[in-house]
């Protein structure tokens, strides 16, 4: 199923400013409510309600999800960080905490 169409099955996140992955304590990526991060920010905000964390398996889960998408970033290492991170992770070993930021 196309990207597009997963998105529409996922809870929306008009509430959320951004998330924050840690690692430990560290910040180690935020994804924004902006454009070009949009899908991005649902499918990790989904990922995060299921999951609890972006786990190697979420982030298998995710890697599925973005469907077509995950072939290009497979493709063109570093065009997609957001996929490229998930592709790491679901080799094993690290989970990143998710941290929601909402709107004031």
């Amino acid at each position: 199923m196309p990207f597009a169409d997963n998105l529409k099955k996922m809870p929306g996140v008009a509430h959320l400013e951004a998330i924050r992955l840690l690692d430990g304590e560290e910040v180690v990526a935020t994804i924004e409510h902006k454009p070009g991060q949009v899908g991005s920010l649902t499918l990790y905000n989904h990922l995060a309600q299921i999951y609890g964390a972006i786990t190697p398996d979420a982030a298998r889960a995710g890697v599925e999800l973005y469907a077509e998408h995950s072939e290009d970033a497979r493709a063109n290492p570093g065009k997609h960080p957001n996929i490229d991170r998930l592709l790491e992770l679901a080799q094993g070993g690290r989970t990143l905490r998710v941290k929601h930021v909402f709107f004031a």
